[in-house]
């Protein structure tokens, strides 16, 4: 008599297990990779007399709209596994107060010296001189 082909109990509970850890692994995965093709909002407070915070866009190939404490940039990421390389244009040359735009030159600064990066959830972390915290916009 020709045997069933019927798995035990455990054996069944393990494919189960396997297959929707198989399943969910590339949406997993996506949720730890580079956030290419969406915006970063630096994780810090306005600074006193403005609601701006800097946001940045990184289109799907890396290419990012910076907008700074003051003023914006165009420019570049470069991402391989967990290095970074930020690279970025001339930017504009709006007036602001004075601190704005030293805040836009810090930004700038750190942004360039980023050399690693890491996620946890929607938090984006850059590292290099200084470390820099992100958050991807949840609404």
């Amino acid at each position: 008599m020709p045997r069933s082909c019927v798995l035990p109990r455990r054996h069944a509970q393990w494919l189960i297990a396997f297959v929707i850890l198989a399943v969910s692994a590339p949406s997993m995965a996506a949720d730890r990779g580079f956030p290419f093709d969406s915006e970063l909002m630096l994780d810090a407070k306005p600074m006193k007399g403005s609601k701006r915070v800097p946001i940045i866009g990184i289109g799907p190939r890396g290419e990012a709209t910076m907008d700074l404490w003051c003023n914006s940039v165009e420019g570049q990421f470069v991402v391989a596994d967990s290095t970074v390389t930020v690279l970025t244009g001339t930017k504009t040359e709006r007036q602001c107060d004075a601190a704005r735009m030293r805040g836009d030159d810090d930004l700038l600064e750190a942004l360039t010296q980023a050399t690693s990066w890491s996620r946890a959830g929607d938090v984006i972390t850059l590292r290099g001189a200084k470390t820099l915290r992100f958050r991807q916009p949840t609404n």
